[in-house]
């Protein structure tokens, strides 16, 4: 008797009861979320001809002889690698590169339906810094973008910068900044709400890892009149002998008012409270911040602030959660700012691309602005174009574009 096929995308044999329970999400992933799809017919003879050998040998050598023409005849200048070693991994943490997948595969989706962007999910089998650069140089050559994601701090900041400095295409962290460009786009509609500037604003950021650092850097290159980073051990600041390298930079950029303390200490009188961090800070905290602060609480799923608690003093609430309005979410970023990049095949990603996707972001809901509308939803159509367009026109402005 011949064996049965099994076809992994249309059988729908749940996990027994015994290793998972039956869900629906475990439905919805069997057999992975993605699949490459042909772009060209092979029919026949000559499709396969022109596709395959002999006639891709001529695309080949006019590459080889003028580099540059791969990103006229192959999927290089529209394709981004989403690398993680799985590390830090949502809020699971380091649950290694095979359970790293379904959520590669989900960034890569989101790639497409929110960015027109493809993108390959690549999860690496190794932890060493080193290691890591060295294999996304070696891939590299595929690829039009890296988007980096879900690798743990520190080592998150020197993969980056490395990675930088030896590629010429964009580099991303999106724990990084695609979370700093939402929380500047809406913390721009809250002061335009309120009638306020962002340069009378002190804010306090709960977490100095990934996503603190590159929030509290975008934040003082917008102009935020002074902004302060707490971390386990409370305030970081200059005199402190505790710091990793990353903390005694962010240390020289942040707290101008010289703050010492805990969070709580920090938030009085305070303006603005952005959390990435977890944990739970205390209701006479949140009273102590200034009248008509924002409270921007982030962490996922439990934010530190529940918005219950914060509407009672801040004018803007948000959160990192779908069911509660003005969810700060990366997809609103990183699907326009890879898109608007490969438009005009960007060598980098600058300071000045990010600035302006959140300044682009922000205004697509300018008519539309309350204090439960600061920041568009990601199925909003309005968002990736205007991302794109306002990166694609920042990368010609900073020298960075190609075409």
């Amino acid at each position: 008797m011949a064996a049965e096929i099994v076809n992994p995308r249309t059988d729908t044999e749940q996990p027994s009861q015994g290793a998972f329970p039956i869900d629906p999400v475990f439905a919805l992933h069997r057999g992975g979320k993605m699949e490459v799809a042909s772009t060209v017919p092979v029919r026949n003879a000559d499709d396969l001809s022109l596709a395959y050998t002999p006639g891709v040998a001529e695309v080949c050598t006019a590459i080889a002889n003028k580099p540059e023409l791969v990103h006229d005849y192959t999927w290089k200048s529209q394709v981004v690698a989403v690398v993680t070693d799985g590390t830090a991994v949502l809020g699971l943490g380091d649950i290694g590169p095979e359970a790293s997948l379904p959520v590669m595969e989900g960034k890569a989706i989101l790639f497409k339906q929110f960015g027109g962007v493809d993108a390959v999910p690549i999860a690496l089998a190794c932890t060493e810094v080193d290691e890591i650069v060295e294999t996304v140089v070696r891939l590299a050559p595929s690829f039009g973008g890296v988007n980096l994601e879900d690798i743990s701090a520190p080592r998150c900041f020197e993969i980056e910068e490395r990675l930088k400095e030896r590629l010429d295409i964009p580099v991303f962290h999106d724990d990084q900044h695609g979370t700093a460009v939402v929380t500047l786009a809406a913390l721009r509609n809250a002061c335009l709400l309120t009638g306020r500037r962002l340069g009378s604003l002190r804010a306090v950021i709960s977490g100095a890892g990934a996503a603190g650092v590159a929030i509290a850097r975008i934040l003082v290159e917008a102009g935020i009149g002074d902004v302060a980073v707490s971390d386990r051990k409370g305030v970081v600041h200059a005199g402190r002998d505790d710091l990793n390298p990353v903390k005694r930079e962010l240390a020289s950029f942040t707290n101008s008012t010289g703050l010492t303390g805990s969070l709580e200490d920090a938030l009085a009188g305070a303006d603005v409270f952005i959390g990435v961090s977890g944990g739970t800070v205390a209701e006479e905290a949140v009273a102590a911040m200034a009248e008509g602060a924002f409270v921007f609480a982030m962490a996922n799923p439990t934010p530190e602030i529940h918005p219950d608690v914060a509407h009672k003093y801040a004018a803007v609430v948000a959160t990192g959660r779908s069911d509660f309005p003005n969810q700060i979410n990366n997809v609103l970023a990183f699907p326009g700012i890879f898109a608007g990049a490969l438009q005009v095949r960007a060598s980098a990603i600058t300071e000045g691309m990010k600035l302006a996707a959140a300044e682009a972001l922000a205004a697509v809901v300018a008519d539309e602005l309350s204090p439960t509308c600061v920041i568009p939803s990601p199925f909003d159509p309005r968002v990736a174009p205007a991302v794109t367009a306002a990166v694609a026109a920042a990368a010609r402005a900073e020298g960075v574009a190609r075409i």
